[in-house]
């Protein structure tokens, strides 16, 4: 796991470096979703510390024997979250990052004053319009943006997206970038195993990494 991990982290800094980015300004998020306990137990032990996942239960299932272990892990939600599992989420993780209509704001906003913590929340953009994924439109970002802020007053630091399998991602990242850049937004999760250079390229403070760097599930 270590030679995998040092592998991905060359090719990030290789992207930044050709971007004209500085490398530690793109963190690798480890999607660990589905993944085996050995898989992860081997992250943990060459040092990786920030992980992703899709799921409440699975995550709580997870992490939850050894999050006393490892005081510095850094657990974030990039799964579609229902908003009744929103207390289970703020007890959970650092961070949200799927954040996509206003009801599930409203319950992140309840869960967090009842809880006293406020993980960082991502609002997620649905930049390729697709009816069968999550995420609020482009068009209807700056409005549940502001929302977001001014309504519910979450701790929103920026924007994530997942483009359309059959399109060039590219579009989608400069648009996402777009977006984060006029409503002042300094993170950009977007990139994955397939892309995650390009995403680089367009701004991407935070790549999503599952497949290669655990292996195919």
């Amino acid at each position: 796991m270590t030679a995998a991990l040092d592998a991905i982290h060359a090719r990030i800094a290789a992207a930044a470096r050709a971007a004209g980015r500085d490398p530690a300004a793109v963190t690798l998020v480890a999607v660990s979703k589905q993944q085996p306990p050995e898989a992860v137990a081997g992250a943990l032990a060459a040092g990786h510390r920030v992980f992703g996942e899709n799921r409440v239960q699975e995550a709580q299932a997870r992490w939850t024997p050894l999050r006393p272990q490892h005081p510095d892990l850094h657990l974030r939600l990039i799964g579609p979250l229902q908003s009744n599992k929103a207390p289970e989420a703020v007890a959970l993780f650092d961070a949200i990052d799927s954040v996509d209509r206003p009801k599930l704001a409203r319950a992140l906003a309840d869960a967090v004053q009842k809880a006293g913590r406020a993980p960082q929340v991502l609002v997620q953009v649905n930049t390729g319009e697709e009816p069968q994924k999550a995420g609020v439109l482009p068009q209807d970002a700056d409005a549940f943006i502001a929302e977001v802020r001014a309504v519910y007053g979450l701790p929103l630091a920026g924007l994530m997206c997942i483009p359309p399998v059959d399109e060039e991602p590219a579009m989608h990242f400069a648009l996402l970038a777009q977006i984060a850049a006029r409503n002042g937004l300094p993170e950009l999760s977007m990139g994955m195993s397939g892309d995650f250079e390009t995403a680089i390229r367009f701004g991407a403070t935070m790549v999503r990494v599952g497949s290669a760097l655990f292996g195919a599930r």
